[in-house]
């Protein structure tokens, strides 16, 4: 017996973020969004209005998950430096992975250049909740300046995001925690 078809948009959005990151925003059309995902065209416009609105839903998306994914470290019961170095243990082990092609919120801004479109500002809102989620956690576990080094983490996550596409994987991943260390002790 054959499975039921998910519903429409998620099998837009689905077929988009696959396509989106796999092969870059603008290289992926509308058409073939609309064949892999099996919807009529009206369909595809009922969901979104446009390539840029399923743009924005996809950064809207992939926040969502990464959200779901961190929720449980950040608000665990271990010690508040113990949970922001487990969030970059974290990356290390994703960004090893085989189908690992870069941030999908780096590899979007890269295409969108305008800072007020609202695809860019979707980027904007999940880079500033990571920042808000790391300065929470060095307040928590006191340190000293957590408004500067958050930023400072958030260059750090955003380097390793784009390093790990770039660089030798498994030397990147073993330089995560001296880096860290390093950041922190600095403070």
């Amino acid at each position: 017996m054959k499975s039921p078809k998910a519903p429409a948009r998620s099998r837009i959005l689905d077929t988009a973020g696959r396509l989106f990151y796999a092969e870059g925003v603008h290289t992926v059309g509308v058409d073939r969004i609309i064949a892999e995902a099996e919807v009529a065209k009206a369909t595809f416009y009922h969901h979104f209005k446009s390539k840029d609105g399923l743009v924005l839903a996809y950064v809207e998306e992939q926040s969502r998950k990464q959200r779901e994914v961190a929720d449980p470290v950040l608000r665990g019961a271990a010690p508040p430096r113990e949970r922001l170095l487990a969030v970059y243990d974290f990356m290390g082990e994703f960004g090893t992975g085989a189908d690992y092609r870069g941030c999908p919120f780096l590899n979007t801004a890269a295409e969108y250049p305008d800072p007020e479109h609202p695809v860019r500002r979707a980027v904007a809102a999940h880079r500033l909740w990571f920042r808000d989620e790391m300065r929470d956690l060095l307040t928590a576990d006191g340190h000293p300046d957590p408004e500067r080094t958050a930023d400072i983490l958030l260059v750090l996550r955003d380097g390793l995001a784009t390093g790990f596409d770039l660089d030798d994987k498994t030397r990147l991943r073993a330089t995560v925690r001296e880096a860290l260390e390093r950041v922190l002790r600095a403070g």
